[in-house]
């Protein structure tokens, strides 16, 4: 059975310089997905005729007249921008048409449409943002939320895990994915009245609970999912990034500071090549609006195309394996020990 991906075409940074040759090279690598290029018909067009392609097969556009630009309010989005491409992508979702939306646009208004177009699985209060983070074993943890609830109850933190599980499992292939709670240290008594609440849910829930875990344990892959508030997410996953932006600017530095610095990076440059592939970033592109009524990926905004399509085909692992259906089931069971 195909798999259909509902890509917004005009979001993001670039556009359709990115999302086009993205989308054109994820349907090349999987024979069972379709792409639904979703924009300006005219100008989507023009970008598929430029990279070779026509309308045909497994590709489709849909049109939208309208984009929501990075600095939109959500307002806008949401009242004035009714065609959008972000928009439309997102009810082919809830109309069937699409098996997941993928969008590099303004996370805002990501969040507020997909909220308002799809709502909730029921059992879920709040949606979160979830995506994956390298270890230093070669793998990855999942963590959420990132930074879609700044304040949190312990019971959201309950519905976190049990949809990082969920997420985990659809991705992975993990039945009973280990849980950690992101806490200022591993012993029950730590954390603020939130957070120990939440462990204590936790162990009474029936999930593959690990107990806390601190912010070293992120990269360490310690467990399979990381829970913890928008607040502290958002903040540790903009600290990596500009932590790893620092240290390849130093390395940079530190070899062009003179012929025989040169002289070694080209000695050096397998070892550097297989490093920098460790930890791109652009590999671990695409976190997952969990707790929707369907599937939607957000992509960073500035990424390239490579990035855009390491998005496209997260949507298409959740849906292929599915995600929903994982997370509705996994809600009742919440609170009976196993």
């Amino acid at each position: 059975m195909s798999v259909r991906i509902a890509i917004d075409c005009m979001g993001g940074d670039h556009g359709l310089s990115v999302t086009i040759p993205a989308a054109l090279a994820f349907v090349d690598h999987e024979s069972d997905a379709e792409v639904i290029l979703v924009g300006r018909q005219e100008d989507v067009a023009a970008a598929l005729q430029k990279s070779g392609r026509t309308v045909g097969g497994r590709i489709s556009v849909k049109h939208a007249s309208d984009v929501v630009a990075m600095d939109d309010p959500v307002s806008t989005a949401l009242r004035r921008k009714r065609d959008s491409s972000m928009r439309v992508a997102i009810e082919l979702v809830r109309d069937g048409h699409a098996d997941a939306c993928v969008s590099a646009g303004n996370t805002g208004a990501l969040m507020a449409l997909s909220r308002f177009v799809l709502s909730m699985v029921e059992g879920i209060e709040r949606p979160a943002i979830a995506a994956p983070m390298p270890t230093a074993t070669g793998g990855q943890t999942m963590m959420l939320d990132l930074g879609a609830n700044v304040d949190c109850e312990a019971e959201h933190l309950l519905q976190f895990a049990v949809m990082g599980a969920a997420l985990v499992s659809a991705l992975d292939g993990k039945e009973r994915p280990s849980v950690g709670l992101l806490n200022v240290g591993e012993e029950a008594i730590k954390g603020n009245e939130v957070v120990k609440q939440a462990a204590e849910l936790l162990r009474a829930s029936g999930l593959n609970f690990h107990g806390n875990v601190e912010g070293d344990d992120i990269y360490r892959g310690t467990v399979d999912v990381i829970v913890c508030d928008g607040f502290v997410g958002n903040v540790a996953l903009k600290t990596s990034e500009g932590l790893a932006q620092m240290l390849a600017g130093f390395i940079r530095e530190e070899f062009t500071r003179g012929l025989l610095a040169k002289a070694v990076a080209v000695v050096a440059y397998p070892v550097l090549a297989r490093f920098k592939k460790r930890v791109d970033h652009r590999r671990y592109n695409g976190a997952s609006l969990v707790g929707l009524r369907g599937i939607v990926i957000k992509s960073h905004g500035s990424t390239d195309a490579y990035g855009f399509e390491q998005a496209v085909k997260r949507g298409y692992d959740a849906a292929r394996n599915g995600l929903l259906r994982r997370i509705t089931d996994a809600i009742p069971k919440i609170h009976q020990p196993q």
